[in-house]
């Protein structure tokens, strides 16, 4: 070994012993005949000193050291004078007294400062991601994240689950994202895809009898990056038989909320977890991933505006949709360009546009009140529980797209107005998701097509029952979701539970409701998966995703929220 102890080892006990230390110049402070260096690896740092009188090799050696440099010291470990001890360093009692130095690699000048937490431009740290790393906030990201999955990991196989290790190279699945594909050296013109998720190999375990899976697998989407979307992450994935959704819900609920007490550095504002249901969570925020650090709930104004002689609200409520609105305390002062910001962001979501109104005393202020009458404006302040000094703002358009809209504003004002609650992390669990939603093709109007919303496999809540308009068929799936002080809005984890039973007819939920028609899915003569005819269990799963550790297009590590 080229060390007998790490920077971060050294203590008092170890004064007059002789150690052998190995790793990078931190810092070099040079006093003329005394020089210091700070050596760092991994584990800390230790001082190293050196006077030219008692060891002239070795003050040379250390006075032409520049930062970055790998050296290897020899020395004796002393305790430092007082005075000039170091209480913030693991190792700042003692020093080492240098006897010997080599130099095992010079260093160019780094392109920022190792030593200091300073910021540095994205693209220029994962240019030189390999300096990046010897930073002090990129090296407990990492260790951070070892943590935590270990932790995760032991947390499960305790509790009866087997860690498997699926492939990496399997056939295309034509649900889902796009794959990644390899092309085969053995079968020319032909290509592995890459896992988008262990999806089709957990359900295979399970439908062989190994009733408790758990695997931090690699999954890779051909998809554009977003905030939320990226093309390789890491993800938890766990898989259950002979289990109901609450036997799911707890052991994830545990597993979460057992992270957040071991390494969270604040804790979380409800447990257990708070429930509610999508359409409540689009009914109050506008979003199936509710911000709840601060309120702002959304209104319906649907029913004030019912028989209106404006245009908009009445065309929009004749034709099925509905008024949404939301109240900004204090800002009835809010400026025209303010009002235009938050008409621009509204627009993100699918609204034509967004109208406000200031009450200030007895007046109201709006572009429109003058198509208002008195009783309106009165019921509009009266269901609102606008106050004097509130500001009101709404969109008119189809129930979802109205939600949405509003509903992103929201997210906008609550940052722009510092309304969030940064004190605690706030995490909740979002279920009983829609199986279809209706969406508006192209430009406003009349015609409208239903597209899939939960993925294809999941059974539907209440699966017995026969529900002949499919969009009031809600899906099995649920998801955790985080509200981090540094991200907001994020899905950290999703799952569901998968239909186990052919149904009879079509009338049946259980019966598949998009059966995958390509000659790379084998089918047999139902169109169904010959897998599922081999009596499957019942089984549900869960999954959480992170992003990966190191990526350079993609910026950095994610630390996990903590």
């Amino acid at each position: 070994m080229l060390r007998t102890k790490t920077c971060g080892e050294a203590r008092a006990s170890d004064a007059g012993h002789e150690i052998t230390l190995a790793g990078w110049v931190h810092r070099r402070r040079d006093h003329g005949e005394l020089t210091f260096i700070d050596l760092r690896d991994r584990y800390g740092i230790t001082q190293v000193v050196a006077h030219a009188k008692e060891n002239a090799a070795a003050h040379a050696a250390l006075k032409d050291a520049r930062s970055e440099w790998v050296l290897q010291v020899s020395g004796t470990v002393r305790a430092r004078p007082e005075g000039t001890r170091n209480s913030k360093l693991a190792t700042g009692d003692v020093e080492v007294v240098a006897g010997r130095v080599t130099v095992l690699n010079e260093s160019k000048t780094p392109p920022f400062y190792v030593n200091e937490e300073t910021e540095v431009e994205e693209t220029l740290r994962w240019k030189y991601r390999y300096i990046d790393l010897r930073r002090e906030r990129s090296k407990e990201l990492m260790r951070l994240r070892h943590e935590v999955t270990n932790f995760m990991r032991s947390y499960f196989v305790e509790r009866g689950f087997w860690e498997i290790e699926t492939t990496m190279l399997i056939r295309s699945d034509p649900t889902g994202a796009r794959d990644f594909v390899v092309p085969s050296r053995y079968y020319p013109g032909k290509v592995w895809a890459l896992p988008q998720s262990p999806q089709q190999l957990k359900q295979i375990l399970m439908v062989g009898g190994i009733d408790k899976y758990v695997q931090i697998a690699r999954c890779f989407r051909d998809e554009d990056p977003r905030a939320d979307r990226i093309y390789e992450l890491t993800q938890l994935d766990v898989e259950m038989t002979f289990v109901e959704p609450e036997d799911v819900m707890e052991i994830v609920e545990g597993c979460y909320t057992a992270v957040f007490d071991k390494f969270a550095k604040k804790p979380l504002h409800r447990r257990p977890l708070p429930r509610m249901t999508y359409d409540e969570a689009m009914k109050r925020f506008g979003t199936d991933r509710p911000d709840t650090r601060f309120g702002l709930e959304l209104v319906d104004l649907t029913d004030v505006f019912r028989g209106t002689s404006f245009g908009v609200f009445r065309d929009s409520i004749a034709e099925g949709g509905s008024i949404r609105a939301l109240v900004v305390p204090g800002k009835a002062d809010a400026t025209r360009k303010d009002i235009d910001g938050w008409t621009a962001v509204a627009k993100t979501r699918g609204a034509k546009g967004l109208v406000s109104f200031a009450f200030a005393g007895s007046e109201v202020r709006s572009p429109i009140a003058k198509f208002l009458s008195a009783e309106e404006l009165g019921r509009l302040r009266s269901v609102s529980g606008a106050k004097d000094g509130d500001l009101v703002l709404a969109v008119a358009a189809e129930y979802r797209v109205a939600s949405r809209s509003i509903g992103e504003v929201r997210r906008q004002l609550g940052a722009e107005l510092r309304l969030v609650d940064g004190s605690t992390h706030h995490a909740m669990w979002i279920h009983r998701f829609p199986m279809f939603e209706r969406e508006l093709d192209g430009r406003w109007s009349r015609r409208q097509r239903a597209r899939r919303r939960e993925h294809p496999h999941l059974q539907p809540c209440d699966a017995g029952a026969r529900v002949r308009d499919p969009r009031h068929l809600q899906g099995g799936g649920r998801g955790p979701l985080q509200r981090a002080p540094r991200r907001i809005g994020v899905r950290r984890a999703a799952g569901g539970r998968h239909r186990h039973r052919r149904g009879p007819d079509r009338d049946d939920p259980g019966r598949p409701i998009e059966r995958p028609r390509d000659d790379r899915v084998p089918q047999d003569a139902d169109g169904v998966r010959p897998v599922a005819r081999r009596a499957g269990p019942d089984r549900s799963k869960a999954a959480r995703g992170s992003r990966p550790a190191r990526r350079r297009e993609a910026g950095p590590a994610v630390d996990l929220a903590v």
